[in-house]
Parts: structure tokens; sequence; C-alpha cells
């Protein structure tokens, strides 16, 4: 009996391969015994995140998509056909298409796409198992198999195409693997957030929006705002995300931020099925405002802001309240045209003036702003609030469900008034609780004056709360879905402590970072070893040990090693100690600093290998780094601090009252030789250091950056 055991919550294109091989080969042999189970399978080491594992009788033989798939073509000699070779090529070629990050996929979409310019098949003549795999592998994925559905690749999609409308079981398999995968988490449901939240006349189709406006870059809080609407657009109900564009302010708008939210979002893996801006509906907008004003139900306004705050407040009505409706016309064409007259003018909506709730007392719903808008030009001189905007575009694009922040609960009502007043089709309104975290701005007013006065290198600071800054700082973009739909649409207010979100991404980056030697170069001890080889010399180890996939490094061995500062002045004499990737040696002579002021600082050592000693016995296990037989590289080791000093910040909080004076540490540092083929953005393990994301990779001349990355033990 054969059993594939498949992770119900794992990235599909991680486990679809393995599905539809052995699904595969129980359609060509009807003898076969496979069993396929979803389930939670234990998180084991492989390169494809241990989501599935085959199990042939009581054993387990194999873990990981491509293993699996190696073990069956074993078991079934049938399944590899003429083309053992190339087969096994493109089979491991498969885990280029599980990447989540558009950048990361897209290059191994065009190289297919490339080779499938004169064939019908990725190998030979007939489906093999190469296409399985790589189909399996691109429909798992949901960025992946979004850039094939635009057909863009021509080649690729044709293909694509071609293997489902041929092989209609492929389909019916992975229909069949996602419902039984829904089942198996909605069993598991009370470990993790709920999604059921009662949403009406979902069996008439879902459609979600994610309006963010491009006055600045993502953050996290709108990270939640958009996976929650990709979560119930594409995932609970098989519907339709449009991201509109909120370009209503010419004032903090820039195109720089429109193209910066289209990529974060990519980089998330959220690929919307449509894309507009509420500009192209700047007309239907103004005729809109214009039909309010006929029926009595807008009048314009040029009641100074501090009175209307005043008035507004307190329940009083605007001198202009009860205008003609030729005098508001009159003054929204002033408007209109940007005249000195206009500016002074707004449009306010007459819903009234004791409301309780505040939002509905006579809100603005149009001002007139003269600046050159960055998609427009200068066609509009006067443009609409979002909350009048909002809901009739979202009535217009025939959104269903507006899905937003609990911060909007109060306006609500407005919402719908908007949509009464002018007859327009109701939109269900779903508000869940924004995402706060301790000592963290989430304001982009405030994070934008951090920018605007220097405070920061950027809005990709690794201490700032931005996609772009938390991913600098090494955040997975896998962890960071995870962790952000466990929290689901639920409506209490939290705030998070950020040792909870880098606890998640530790579970991503544990079993696939290398492994890594760096001694700090301040005060750093050099260190003879008696009985070690007279001439220097390397072995290749594993760059993990858990993890042989990742590959082997070179070790250097030789009878002058450095040892950190720290681990030197705990020896003591003739204490037997482990020297990591070596073995044991005794500590035969420790020399101090001569001066009186400094006399703890070892200034070196003699040790005399014991390798025959047994590592479990000693209390020391440390690093160390040969001088001889390997280049050290030399490194910047640069750790951070919260911008903030307080846990909790209160809205009317002053920046540079909340203010950490010094935020950012670096220690220069030697690495071994193998940190000199480090790319950027490569994710490794200083061994006893942690965990860290090079940001500038070494150059002759130039030392190795690398950041600390959290790994949620403490607050830092």
């Amino acid at each position: 009996m054969t059993t594939l055991n498949i992770a119900s919550k794992a990235n599909q294109a991680t486990t679809i391969p393995a599905l539809l091989v052995a699904q595969y080969a129980k359609e060509a042999d009807p003898n076969a015994s496979i069993n396929i189970n979803f389930d939670e399978v234990e998180a084991l080491k492989t390169g494809d995140k241990a989501t599935v594992e085959l199990a042939i009788g009581n054993g387990v033989s194999s873990y990981g998509s491509e293993h699996v798939i190696s073990e069956l073509m074993s078991a079934y000699p049938f399944l590899p056909g003429k083309h053992v070779d190339a087969t096994r090529e493109w089979l491991s070629r498969t885990a280029t298409f599980y990447p989540t990050d558009f950048k990361s996929v897209e290059g191994p979409l065009l190289e297919l796409d490339a080779h499938l310019s004169l064939r019908s098949y990725i190998v030979g003549y007939t489906l093999t198992i190469a296409d399985l795999s790589v189909w399996g592998a691109i429909r798992g994925n949901k960025v992946a198999y979004a850039a094939v559905k635009k057909g863009a690749m021509l080649n690729l999609s044709r293909w694509f195409k071609f293997i489902e409308e041929t092989n209609p079981w492929i389909v019916t398999a992975v229909l069949s693997a996602n419902a039984q995968a829904q089942a198996k988490k909605t069993a598991k449901s009370s470990e993790g957030a709920s999604y059921d939240i009662a949403l009406h006349n979902t069996e008439k189709g879902v459609v979600t929006r994610f309006p963010p406006e491009p006055s600045g870059y993502l953050h996290i809080g709108h990270a939640k705002a958009a996976l929650l609407n990709d979560y119930f657009a594409h995932e609970k109900y098989q519907g339709t995300l449009i991201c509109r564009f909120d370009d209503t302010n010419p004032s903090k708008e820039k195109e720089e931020f429109q193209d910066a939210i289209v990529e974060d979002l990519a980089l998330m893996g959220i690929r919307p099925d449509k894309t507009s801006y509420t500009s192209d509906y700047f007309e239907e907008l103004y005729q809109y405002c214009l039909e309010m004003i006929r029926m009595g139900k807008a009048y314009a306004d040029d009641t100074e802001q501090e009175t209307m705050k005043h008035q507004r407040w307190n329940g009083l009505p605007s001198e202009r309240r009860d205008a003609s409706v030729e005098d508001n016309l009159a003054h929204f064409e002033e408007m209109k045209q940007g005249t000195e007259e206009g500016v002074r003018w707004c449009i306010r909506a007459k819903i009234s003036v004791d409301n309780p709730n505040k939002a509905m007392r006579d809100p603005v719903i149009y001002r007139c702003n003269p600046l050159s808008h960055h998609r427009t030009g200068n066609k509009w001189k006067m443009y609409p609030i979002y909350d009048f905007c909002c809901p009739i575009v979202d009535s217009l694009e025939g959104v269903t469900h507006a899905l937003r922040t609990i911060e909007y609960r109060d306006r609500n009502p407005q919402y719908d008034w908007m949509l009464e007043a002018l007859n327009l089709r109701k939109v269900q309104i779903w508000d869940f609780a924004r995402m706060n975290f301790i000592r963290t701005f989430l304001s982009k007013r405030k994070l934008t004056k951090l920018v605007d006065e220097g405070r920061v290198w950027g809005w990709d600071d690794p201490r700032f709360p931005t996609i772009r800054g938390i991913r600098r700082r090494g955040m997975t973009i896998d962890a960071l879905r995870e962790f952000i739909l466990k929290q689901g649409p639920s409506r209490n207010i939290v705030n998070l402590d950020w040792t909870l979100f880098w606890a998640t991404n530790k579970k991503y980056i544990d079993p696939v970072a290398p492994r890594h030697t760096a001694i700090s170069k301040d005060h750093a001890v050099p260190a003879t070893v008696k009985g070690a080889r007279l001439a220097p010399y390397t072995e290749d180890k594993p760059k993990h040990i858990k993890n042989l996939d990742l590959g082997i490094k070179k070790v250097a061995y030789s009878d002058t090693i450095l040892i950190e500062q720290s681990d030197a002045q705990t020896f003591q004499q003739d204490e037997e100690i482990t020297l990591m990737n070596w073995g044991n040696a005794y500590v035969r002579k420790i020399s101090h600093s001569l001066n009186p002021l400094t006399r703890s600082t070892v200034t070196s050592l003699e040790l005399e290998l014991h390798l025959q000693g047994d590592f479990k016995a000693t209390k020391q296990k440390i690093t160390w780094l040969s001088t001889k037989g390997q280049e050290p590289i030399p490194v910047e080791l640069v750790d951070f601090d919260y911008l903030i000093t307080k846990d909790i910040i209160e809205k009317d909080d002053e920046i540079d009252e909340c203010l950490n004076p010094h935020t950012e540490f670096r220690t220069e540092a030697l690495a071994d030789c193998n940190v000199a083929d480090l790319k950027v953005d490569d994710i490794i393990q200083f061994e006893r250091k942690g965990y860290f994301r090079v940001d500038r990779a070494f150059k002759h001349g130039e030392p190795a950056v690398l950041f600390n990355i959290p790994t949620g033990r403490a607050t830092k």
C-alpha cells in the first residue's frame, strides 16, 4: 500500500505536482494501490517545505514533491516514459515555479515559454509527468497562474490550455484537492481565525476591491486589507478582486507611489483581476454631484474651515445650507473652472445638521484644487472626496462586498445614504479591525514626515512597517501571508507584538538558511591550534546539516584561527571545548592584556586538538575562523531597534516626542570565504549570531552588508 499525505494548508504549487503524478499512476494502472490523504504533515526540512510525504507500507519513504515523484517513478516504471533524463531535468526545475512573488517566477515562466515555441509537450510527443509536474506547480501558484491566464506568454498559455483540455481529469483532481483541503481547514478552524462572517448573496458571485491611495508605499496595515480582500475573492468564493487607485488628491499623489503599490501587491502574491482608477470616473462623479445639487441633496459652501468644524461638532447649520439650486450650480461651475472664487468653495451633502453620528452632519463631497493631477493633468480643477466617490464607484464597478477597516464604521451610514440618494445598486459592507503593532507608526502622514525630514533612509527603511521595509529586514512573503491571514477578519482591535510576527518568519527561513561563520573584528582573539596539520586545507561541509539540498560549502582548517573575545573570556585553564565543525580541543594557555584598564581582555590562546573527545561532554561549543587556507570576507552586520519608544501611540502624539534617538547598531566582522558568493536578498544564518539578509553583496574593497533578522525571541 502506498499513501500520499498532503498538507491541507500548504502552498499548492508544492503539492499539486505530486498529487497529479500519483493520480496519473492510478489512472494508468488500475492495480496501483495509492491512497491520497489531506492532513497536516510534519514541517520537514526539504526544498519545497515538506508539504507532501510518501509512505510505502508502514514507513515513510520520501518527503517533498520532487522526491515523491522520483519515488513513484521507481515504483511504477511506466511513469518516466522514453525520455527519462529529460523528464528528470524538468522535474528538478519544477521548484522554480514555486515562489509566490512575480519577480522570482517571471524568469522561469519566460524560459518555459521559449522552450514551448515549437512544442506541444515539454518532453517528447505525448503527455509525460514533466507536463504534469510543471502544469501542477503553475496551477497551484496563483501568481504564476494569473500570469499564464493573461496570455502574454503565447506559447506557455497555449500549452497550458492544451494540457488542461486534453486531460480533463487533471482539472477534476485539482478541484477535488481544493475541496478536500478546504474541508480540512474548516475542521481545524478552531486553530486559527474564522472566515465565516456571514457575507450575504455570495451565491450570486463575489466581487471585492482594494482601494489604495497612491500617496505613499503600502504598509503592513494595508497588507491586511489587501490580503483579506484577495482571500475572499479568490480562495473563499472564487470571485473577482479589483484594485482601484483612489487618486482624488493631486496634492499628495504620485505615479511613483502608484507603481510601487502594484509591485508590492505582486510581491505578496496578489494579482487583481482588474485594475482601475477613481480618476477614470471623474466625469460620472461630476454628473452625479450635479444631480444631487439639482435634487436639493447637496449645496455649495464657503464657510471657513475652523468655523465649519465648529458648526458640525455642535450641530449647527451653515448659512449656505438653504441656498438656491441655481446659486449652488453657479458656485460648482466656479470650482470646476478653478477660479480664485471657486477655490473658496466646496460641495457638501445635505444629510443632517445634528445627527448623533457626526459623520452624517453634511459631509464635504467635493473640493476645489487647481493642482495638476498625475493622470488627468489639468482637465479637472475640483475633485470628489473619498466618502462620496467610493460607494458610487463600488456600485458602478459591480463590487458586491466592501471589506474595509473598522475605522470607517461611523461612515457606513453615509456610504449607504450616497447610494440611496442616487438610486444606485446597494453594496454589502463588512468592517474588520485594523492591525496595530506596538512601537509603530502606521499613519501615512507620520511616515511621510519621517521620510521627508530624512529621519530614515526612505520608504524601504528596514525599521519601517512598509511592505518594502519589512521585506528588506528579512520577512518572507509566505510568512507575511500566514501571519496576516491568521488574524482573519475579526472586529476585535488588538495591539500586536512584532515578536509574534518574526517568530512566524523564523519557521520559514530556518529550514532553508545556509549556515555560515562570522567573527567580530573588534578584539578577535588569535589562537594557535596544536595538533592541526602543518599545511592549511579545506573540506566540503553541508551548508545546512538538516537540509542537504542546500549544497556544500568550503571550511578551511589551519593551526591559526580567530575566536570571539566574548568566548575567550569564559575559558578556564585546561578546559575542554568544542570547535564547531572540527572537534574538541583543550585550552592550554590563556594570555591577557598587561594594561590594567583592559586586564580582562584575552590577547591570545593556545589550544590542543582532542578530536577523539565527546562533544556532548563539553559546555562550550564555539565558532571559529581560520586565517589560513581562505581569504576571510569583511562584512558589516547591522541590527536595529524600534523607531518609537512608546508601546501605544496615541492619535495626538507628536513624532519628535516618541522617536528613539539610537536605532542602528553596526558591527564589523570577518566571515568565511563562502560569503563572497552571496547575493542581495539571500538569507543566511551566522551560527550563534542569528539570521541575516544580504543588503549589499561583497565586492573587493567593499564589505558585504547584512541586516539582522529578528526571530521573535526578544523584543528589539
